[in-house]
């Protein structure tokens, strides 16, 4: 019997050609991955394997995996809404609920969220953001120069609460611990030691995060209304 014949190799010529590199084409591939796979397994590697790349051709378009996390994270801030229904009318209302918009998809991507705190996104979805929020203090006629400082504030204080609820919603367990420990020691606090805590312990654990969290934002935006810079 005849020996098998060898196939021949495709010379490189006959394959077909790989789609070049975009740093669109990186960061769409980065979300897909993220919602498949989860954040904690995106890297460098795993990404220029699923380009059918090496790691050092990423680096070209994207400098580190931070500024990867900012880039996603930018996509995700496609959903936040930015257009609240026509029947709110006054300009802290839609203010708030821009905000809340934002934490609430923040929440949603918990561990970008994170990212969020070190590496400020700059993106277009971010800028849109951001330029719907300076726009309404404008409307209720905020100072540039206050509304300029303040939307660093909002932003932030938006952040760090997405941040402690993906915190809390990932261990129930400890959270209701936690509280139930502060109940406790409130509920035992000595009128004479601690006056204000036992004349407040119940509301200082009152509201629900959502009512808090609006007034938060408003307590916010009142200051930044009122608060004059001194530079």
């Amino acid at each position: 019997m005849d020996a098998p014949t060898a196939r021949p190799r495709k010379s490189r010529r006959e394959r077909p050609a790989k789609p070049a590199l975009t740093y669109d084409g990186i960061v769409s591939t980065a979300v897909a991955l993220v919602g498949s796979e989860g954040l904690e397994r995106l890297t460098m590697r795993r990404l220029a394997a699923e380009l059918d790349t090496g790691p050092a051709s990423l680096y070209v378009y994207v400098a580190n995996t931070a500024e990867l996390h900012a880039a996603i994270l930018d996509v995700f801030l496609g959903e936040v809404e930015l257009s609240p229904v026509a029947t709110v009318q006054d300009w802290r209302d839609r203010l708030v609920a821009v905000l809340i918009s934002y934490t609430e998809v923040l929440i949603r991507h918990a561990a970008l969220a994170q990212s969020a705190l070190t590496t400020r996104p700059s993106g277009p979805h971010y800028l849109a953001v951001l330029e719907n929020l300076l726009a309404l203090l404008r409307a209720g006629g905020v100072p540039d120069g206050q509304a300029a400082w303040g939307v660093d504030i909002l932003l932030q204080v938006a952040t760090a609460t997405a941040v402690e609820q993906s915190v809390r919603d990932r261990d129930i367990a400890a959270t209701g611990d936690e509280d139930a420990a502060l109940r406790q020691a409130l509920d035992t606090a000595a009128d004479r030691s601690h006056p204000r805590i036992a004349a407040l312990r119940d509301d200082l654990v009152s509201g629900s995060p959502e009512d808090r969290l609006n007034w938060t934002f408003r307590m916010l935006i009142t200051g930044i209304q009122d608060t004059a810079r001194t530079h």
